[in-house]
């Protein structure tokens, strides 16, 4: 699977790309049949709700799947999203038998 990851107005470290990367390749479990993932992390401007925004699309053949969250942190904001896209995942997977 090819990853792409980008921060937007800011540069993420080493550790938070490397925790990405991490939980993506865990997702390939579910299936082989990702082609690639795109991360965009953001900063929002809402600190009640939590100003760091996660969007991960993941491209299988014949649609994408999307999800953003937003939390407190970036790590938490990743996890969210992959266990709505796991979800996502399982639906894909049943429809495709």
């Amino acid at each position: 699977m090819n990853v792409k990851i980008q921060s937007v107005k800011f540069d993420a470290d080493k550790k938070l790309l490397d925790f990405i990367e991490a939980k993506l390749n865990k997702i390939e479990r579910f299936t082989d049949k990702i082609t690639s993932a795109n991360v965009t992390l953001k900063l929002d401007k809402d600190d009640e709700h939590g100003n760091k925004i996660a969007l991960i699309e993941l491209e299988v053949p014949g649609e994408s799947l999307v999800a953003e969250r937003q939390t407190k942190s970036f790590e938490e904001s990743v996890d969210s999203a992959i266990d709505a896209l796991k979800k996502q995942l399982e639906k894909y997977k049943a429809r495709e038998k």
